[in-house]
Protein backbone atom coordinates (compact mmCIF):
# COMPACT_ATOMS: atom_id res chain seq x y z
CA UNK A 1 0.00 0.00 0.00
CA UNK A 2 2.81 2.41 0.94
CA UNK A 3 4.52 1.57 -2.35
CA UNK A 4 1.43 2.62 -4.31
CA UNK A 5 1.21 5.90 -2.39
CA UNK A 6 4.89 6.55 -3.11
CA UNK A 7 4.45 5.93 -6.84
CA UNK A 8 1.44 8.23 -6.87
CA UNK A 9 3.43 11.00 -5.27
CA UNK A 10 6.20 10.58 -7.84
CA UNK A 11 3.67 10.83 -10.69
CA UNK A 12 2.19 13.98 -9.17
CA UNK A 13 5.66 15.51 -8.83
CA UNK A 14 6.47 14.72 -12.47
CA UNK A 15 3.16 16.16 -13.62
CA UNK A 16 3.62 19.35 -11.58
CA UNK A 17 7.20 19.72 -12.83
CA UNK A 18 6.05 19.42 -16.47
CA UNK A 19 3.24 21.86 -15.78
CA UNK A 20 5.70 24.35 -14.31
CA UNK A 21 7.95 24.04 -17.38
CA UNK A 22 5.00 24.58 -19.72
CA UNK A 23 3.82 27.55 -17.67
CA UNK A 24 7.34 29.00 -17.62
CA UNK A 25 7.60 28.63 -21.41
CA UNK A 26 4.23 30.27 -21.94
CA UNK A 27 5.12 33.03 -19.50
CA UNK A 28 8.28 33.79 -21.48
CA UNK A 29 6.60 34.95 -24.66
CA UNK A 30 8.75 36.40 -27.40
CA UNK A 31 8.16 38.41 -30.53
CA UNK A 32 9.61 37.78 -33.96
CA UNK A 33 9.32 39.93 -37.08
CA UNK A 34 9.26 38.77 -40.71
CA UNK A 35 10.25 41.70 -42.95
CA UNK A 36 8.21 40.67 -46.00
CA UNK A 37 5.67 38.03 -47.03
CA UNK A 38 3.70 37.67 -50.26
CA UNK A 39 -0.05 37.31 -50.62
CA UNK A 40 -0.78 35.52 -53.91
CA UNK A 41 -4.17 35.08 -55.54
CA UNK A 42 -5.20 31.46 -56.00
CA UNK A 43 -6.52 30.36 -59.39
CA UNK A 44 -10.21 30.97 -59.87
CA UNK A 45 -12.57 28.02 -60.29
CA UNK A 46 -15.06 30.26 -62.06
CA UNK A 47 -13.64 30.95 -65.59
CA UNK A 48 -15.80 34.08 -65.97
CA UNK A 49 -14.11 35.93 -63.08
CA UNK A 50 -10.65 37.43 -62.68
CA UNK A 51 -9.26 38.68 -59.36
CA UNK A 52 -6.36 41.13 -59.15
CA UNK A 53 -4.57 43.41 -56.71
CA UNK A 54 -3.15 46.81 -57.68
CA UNK A 55 0.50 47.76 -57.40
CA UNK A 56 1.90 51.17 -56.44
CA UNK A 57 1.24 52.48 -59.97
CA UNK A 58 -2.33 51.23 -60.02
CA UNK A 59 -1.59 48.41 -62.47
CA UNK A 60 -3.23 45.00 -61.94
CA UNK A 61 -1.07 42.32 -60.32
CA UNK A 62 -1.63 38.80 -59.02
CA UNK A 63 0.39 39.26 -55.81
CA UNK A 64 0.89 41.84 -53.09
CA UNK A 65 3.69 42.38 -50.57
CA UNK A 66 2.96 42.61 -46.85
CA UNK A 67 5.63 44.04 -44.55
CA UNK A 68 6.67 43.82 -40.89
CA UNK A 69 4.67 40.75 -39.94
CA UNK A 70 4.93 40.60 -36.12
CA UNK A 71 4.64 37.14 -34.57
CA UNK A 72 4.19 36.34 -30.90
CA UNK A 73 4.39 33.05 -29.04
CA UNK A 74 6.18 30.97 -26.42
CA UNK A 75 9.96 31.24 -26.48
CA UNK A 76 10.38 27.65 -27.68
CA UNK A 77 7.90 28.16 -30.56
CA UNK A 78 9.57 31.38 -31.67
CA UNK A 79 12.92 29.55 -31.55
CA UNK A 80 11.43 26.96 -33.94
CA UNK A 81 10.36 29.76 -36.29
CA UNK A 82 13.85 31.28 -36.24
CA UNK A 83 15.37 27.90 -37.01
CA UNK A 84 12.98 27.42 -39.94
CA UNK A 85 13.93 30.85 -41.27
CA UNK A 86 17.64 30.04 -41.02
CA UNK A 87 17.10 26.76 -42.87
CA UNK A 88 14.96 28.44 -45.54
CA UNK A 89 11.91 26.28 -44.77
CA UNK A 90 9.72 29.06 -43.35
CA UNK A 91 6.83 29.65 -45.76
CA UNK A 92 6.60 33.30 -46.76
CA UNK A 93 3.98 32.95 -49.47
CA UNK A 94 0.29 32.87 -48.57
CA UNK A 95 -2.59 32.22 -50.93
CA UNK A 96 -5.93 33.99 -51.01
CA UNK A 97 -8.95 32.31 -52.57
CA UNK A 98 -11.30 35.26 -53.29
CA UNK A 99 -14.29 33.02 -53.96
CA UNK A 100 -13.83 31.24 -50.63
CA UNK A 101 -13.92 34.70 -49.02
CA UNK A 102 -17.23 35.49 -50.73
CA UNK A 103 -15.71 37.82 -53.35
CA UNK A 104 -17.82 36.69 -56.29
CA UNK A 105 -19.35 39.95 -57.52
CA UNK A 106 -17.54 42.35 -59.89
CA UNK A 107 -16.10 45.37 -58.13
CA UNK A 108 -13.67 46.16 -55.32
CA UNK A 109 -13.54 44.15 -52.10
CA UNK A 110 -11.56 44.82 -48.92
CA UNK A 111 -9.56 41.92 -47.52
CA UNK A 112 -8.43 41.64 -43.89
CA UNK A 113 -4.76 40.64 -44.24
CA UNK A 114 -4.24 40.13 -40.51
CA UNK A 115 -7.14 37.69 -40.30
CA UNK A 116 -5.88 35.79 -43.38
CA UNK A 117 -2.48 35.30 -41.77
CA UNK A 118 -3.98 34.27 -38.44
CA UNK A 119 -6.07 31.58 -40.16
CA UNK A 120 -3.08 30.17 -42.05
CA UNK A 121 -2.47 26.48 -41.29
CA UNK A 122 1.30 26.89 -40.90
CA UNK A 123 0.84 29.67 -38.35
CA UNK A 124 -1.63 27.58 -36.38
CA UNK A 125 0.54 24.47 -36.50
CA UNK A 126 3.50 26.46 -35.17
CA UNK A 127 1.46 27.50 -32.16
CA UNK A 128 2.07 31.22 -32.62
CA UNK A 129 -0.11 34.22 -33.39
CA UNK A 130 0.16 37.17 -35.76
CA UNK A 131 0.03 40.47 -33.91
CA UNK A 132 0.25 43.02 -36.74
CA UNK A 133 1.33 43.63 -40.34
CA UNK A 134 1.50 46.45 -42.90
CA UNK A 135 -0.88 47.02 -44.56
CA UNK A 136 -3.60 45.48 -42.44
CA UNK A 137 -5.97 45.27 -45.42
CA UNK A 138 -5.79 45.01 -49.21
CA UNK A 139 -8.20 45.75 -52.05
CA UNK A 140 -9.14 42.90 -54.38
CA UNK A 141 -10.76 43.80 -57.70
CA UNK A 142 -13.10 41.25 -59.28
CA UNK A 143 -13.53 41.62 -63.04
CA UNK A 144 -16.20 39.99 -65.20
CA UNK A 145 -14.76 38.21 -68.24
CA UNK A 146 -16.43 37.61 -71.60
CA UNK A 147 -16.15 34.61 -73.92
CA UNK A 148 -14.39 35.49 -77.19
CA UNK A 149 -12.93 33.69 -80.18
CA UNK A 150 -9.14 34.09 -80.16
CA UNK A 151 -6.51 33.44 -82.81
CA UNK A 152 -3.90 30.85 -81.80
CA UNK A 153 -0.21 31.57 -82.37
CA UNK A 154 2.77 29.27 -81.81
CA UNK A 155 5.93 30.33 -79.91
CA UNK A 156 9.13 28.51 -79.03
CA UNK A 157 10.63 28.25 -75.54
CA UNK A 158 12.57 31.49 -76.13
CA UNK A 159 9.36 33.41 -76.81
CA UNK A 160 9.94 33.73 -80.55
CA UNK A 161 6.91 33.56 -82.83
CA UNK A 162 6.98 30.50 -85.11
CA UNK A 163 5.07 31.75 -88.12
CA UNK A 164 5.66 28.54 -90.07
CA UNK A 165 3.61 26.47 -87.60
CA UNK A 166 0.29 25.04 -88.79
CA UNK A 167 -2.38 25.08 -86.06
CA UNK A 168 -5.73 23.27 -86.16
CA UNK A 169 -8.12 24.75 -85.21
CA UNK A 170 -6.72 28.22 -85.83
CA UNK A 171 -9.09 29.79 -83.29
CA UNK A 172 -10.30 28.83 -79.81
CA UNK A 173 -12.81 30.28 -77.37
CA UNK A 174 -11.67 31.68 -74.03
CA UNK A 175 -12.80 34.10 -71.32
CA UNK A 176 -10.93 37.41 -71.48
CA UNK A 177 -11.59 41.03 -70.45
CA UNK A 178 -14.42 42.60 -72.45
CA UNK A 179 -12.22 45.45 -73.71
CA UNK A 180 -9.38 43.17 -74.84
CA UNK A 181 -8.89 40.54 -77.54
CA UNK A 182 -5.51 38.91 -76.88
CA UNK A 183 -4.11 35.97 -78.82
CA UNK A 184 -4.09 32.43 -77.47
CA UNK A 185 -0.56 31.06 -77.26
CA UNK A 186 0.93 27.61 -77.73
CA UNK A 187 4.50 27.22 -76.49
CA UNK A 188 6.70 24.41 -77.84
CA UNK A 189 10.05 23.23 -76.53
CA UNK A 190 12.89 22.37 -78.91
CA UNK A 191 12.10 18.65 -78.64
CA UNK A 192 8.39 19.30 -79.29
CA UNK A 193 9.26 21.30 -82.41
CA UNK A 194 11.27 18.37 -83.72
CA UNK A 195 8.39 15.98 -82.97
CA UNK A 196 5.95 18.34 -84.70
CA UNK A 197 8.07 18.13 -87.88
CA UNK A 198 7.31 14.40 -88.04
CA UNK A 199 3.66 14.41 -86.94
CA UNK A 200 1.09 16.69 -85.32
CA UNK A 201 1.26 17.09 -81.54
CA UNK A 202 -1.56 18.20 -79.27
CA UNK A 203 -1.12 21.16 -76.92
CA UNK A 204 -3.44 23.24 -74.76
CA UNK A 205 -3.26 26.96 -75.62
CA UNK A 206 -3.26 29.56 -72.87
CA UNK A 207 -4.21 33.21 -72.59
CA UNK A 208 -2.35 35.92 -70.73
CA UNK A 209 -4.67 37.96 -68.49
CA UNK A 210 -4.08 41.24 -66.61
CA UNK A 211 -1.83 40.93 -63.60
CA UNK A 212 0.48 38.45 -65.31
CA UNK A 213 -1.96 35.57 -64.85
CA UNK A 214 -2.17 32.71 -67.34
CA UNK A 215 -5.09 30.41 -67.96
CA UNK A 216 -5.17 27.30 -70.07
CA UNK A 217 -7.86 26.97 -72.70
CA UNK A 218 -9.92 23.81 -72.27
CA UNK A 219 -9.79 22.87 -75.97
CA UNK A 220 -6.52 21.46 -77.34
CA UNK A 221 -5.09 22.21 -80.79
CA UNK A 222 -2.91 20.21 -83.17
CA UNK A 223 0.42 21.78 -84.13
CA UNK A 224 2.55 20.67 -87.08
CA UNK A 225 5.84 22.12 -88.26
CA UNK A 226 7.34 21.88 -91.74
CA UNK A 227 10.67 20.07 -92.04
CA UNK A 228 13.75 22.22 -91.49
CA UNK A 229 14.76 21.93 -95.14
CA UNK A 230 11.37 23.24 -96.24
CA UNK A 231 11.65 26.45 -94.22
CA UNK A 232 15.31 27.26 -94.97
CA UNK A 233 16.06 29.67 -97.77
CA UNK A 234 19.10 31.38 -99.20
CA UNK A 235 19.87 34.45 -97.09
CA UNK A 236 22.56 37.01 -97.95
CA UNK A 237 24.66 38.55 -95.18
CA UNK A 238 25.75 41.85 -96.68
CA UNK A 239 27.50 43.40 -93.69
CA UNK A 240 29.58 41.23 -91.36
CA UNK A 241 32.12 41.92 -88.62
CA UNK A 242 35.21 39.88 -87.86
CA UNK A 243 36.28 39.36 -84.25
CA UNK A 244 39.67 38.06 -83.13
CA UNK A 245 40.17 35.64 -80.23
CA UNK A 246 43.72 35.60 -78.98
CA UNK A 247 45.35 33.32 -76.41
CA UNK A 248 46.12 35.05 -73.10
CA UNK A 249 49.73 33.97 -73.56
CA UNK A 250 49.88 36.12 -76.70
CA UNK A 251 47.86 39.05 -75.37
CA UNK A 252 49.86 42.25 -75.39
CA UNK A 253 52.84 40.53 -77.04
CA UNK A 254 51.72 40.13 -80.64
CA UNK A 255 49.69 42.20 -83.06
CA UNK A 256 47.41 40.46 -85.56
CA UNK A 257 47.45 41.80 -89.11
CA UNK A 258 44.72 40.48 -91.44
CA UNK A 259 45.92 40.58 -95.02
CA UNK A 260 42.64 39.85 -96.88
CA UNK A 261 40.04 41.58 -94.70
CA UNK A 262 37.97 42.95 -97.59
CA UNK A 263 37.76 39.48 -99.11
CA UNK A 264 36.68 37.89 -95.80
CA UNK A 265 34.00 40.52 -95.17
CA UNK A 266 32.45 40.48 -98.62
CA UNK A 267 28.75 39.42 -98.76
CA UNK A 268 28.16 35.69 -98.30
CA UNK A 269 25.16 33.38 -98.33
CA UNK A 270 23.75 31.14 -95.60
CA UNK A 271 20.68 28.90 -95.46
CA UNK A 272 18.38 30.04 -92.68
CA UNK A 273 14.91 31.10 -91.67
CA UNK A 274 14.18 34.81 -91.57
CA UNK A 275 14.21 34.86 -87.74
CA UNK A 276 17.52 32.96 -87.61
CA UNK A 277 19.11 35.37 -90.07
CA UNK A 278 17.99 38.38 -88.04
CA UNK A 279 19.37 36.86 -84.85
CA UNK A 280 22.67 36.10 -86.59
CA UNK A 281 22.99 39.67 -87.87
CA UNK A 282 22.52 40.94 -84.30
CA UNK A 283 25.57 39.05 -83.04
CA UNK A 284 28.46 41.37 -82.05
CA UNK A 285 30.70 39.53 -84.54
CA UNK A 286 29.41 37.28 -87.29
CA UNK A 287 32.81 35.59 -87.70
CA UNK A 288 35.78 34.96 -85.43
CA UNK A 289 39.44 34.35 -86.18
CA UNK A 290 41.07 32.24 -83.47
CA UNK A 291 44.76 32.91 -82.74
CA UNK A 292 46.27 29.90 -80.96
CA UNK A 293 49.37 29.23 -78.91
CA UNK A 294 52.17 28.32 -81.27
CA UNK A 295 51.03 30.66 -84.03
CA UNK A 296 53.75 33.10 -82.94
CA UNK A 297 56.40 30.55 -83.90
CA UNK A 298 55.35 30.58 -87.55
CA UNK A 299 57.33 32.95 -89.71
CA UNK A 300 55.42 34.93 -92.31
CA UNK A 301 51.74 34.63 -93.23
CA UNK A 302 49.28 31.95 -92.05
CA UNK A 303 45.82 30.86 -93.14
CA UNK A 304 42.89 29.71 -91.01
CA UNK A 305 39.14 29.18 -91.47
CA UNK A 306 36.85 31.56 -89.63
CA UNK A 307 34.35 30.35 -87.02
CA UNK A 308 30.79 31.48 -87.79
CA UNK A 309 29.07 32.74 -84.62
CA UNK A 310 25.64 31.29 -85.36
CA UNK A 311 22.97 31.73 -82.65
CA UNK A 312 22.96 28.39 -80.85
CA UNK A 313 19.20 28.03 -80.38
CA UNK A 314 18.70 28.18 -84.16
CA UNK A 315 21.55 25.75 -84.73
CA UNK A 316 19.83 23.30 -82.38
CA UNK A 317 16.54 23.57 -84.23
CA UNK A 318 18.24 23.23 -87.63
CA UNK A 319 17.14 26.70 -88.77
CA UNK A 320 20.52 28.03 -89.81
CA UNK A 321 23.40 26.47 -91.77
CA UNK A 322 26.79 28.19 -92.27
CA UNK A 323 28.30 28.66 -95.72
CA UNK A 324 30.53 25.95 -97.12
CA UNK A 325 33.42 26.13 -97.50
CA UNK A 326 34.06 28.70 -94.74
CA UNK A 327 35.89 31.94 -95.43
CA UNK A 328 39.65 31.74 -94.92
CA UNK A 329 41.69 34.49 -93.27
CA UNK A 330 45.28 35.24 -94.23
CA UNK A 331 47.04 36.77 -91.23
CA UNK A 332 50.45 37.52 -89.78
CA UNK A 333 51.62 37.93 -86.18
CA UNK A 334 54.08 40.70 -85.44
CA UNK A 335 55.92 41.01 -82.13
CA UNK A 336 54.99 44.25 -80.41
CA UNK A 337 58.36 44.46 -78.68
CA UNK A 338 60.10 44.25 -82.04
CA UNK A 339 58.03 47.21 -83.29
CA UNK A 340 58.92 49.43 -80.28
CA UNK A 341 61.66 52.03 -80.96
Amino acid sequence: MAKKIKLGKIAIVIFLTALIWVWADLAQERQFSIPTVTIRLAGSINPTLLATFKDERGSPTSSAAVYNVELRGPASKIADVEQMRNKGTLEREFFLDPEAQGMTKPGEHRMDVLNLLKQNKQIKDLGITVESCEPSSLTVTINQLAKKSLTVRCFDENGLLRQEASIDPAEVEAFVPEDQTPIAKVRLTSSEIERARASAIQKAPYVELPGGQQRDVSAKVKVTMPSAEDVLSEQTIGSAKLGIEKSLNLQGRYRVEVKNLSEVLRPFTIRATREAKQAYEQQPFQMTLQILDGDEQVQGEQKRDVVYNLPWRFVQSGEIVPPQPPAQVTFKLTSISAEAP
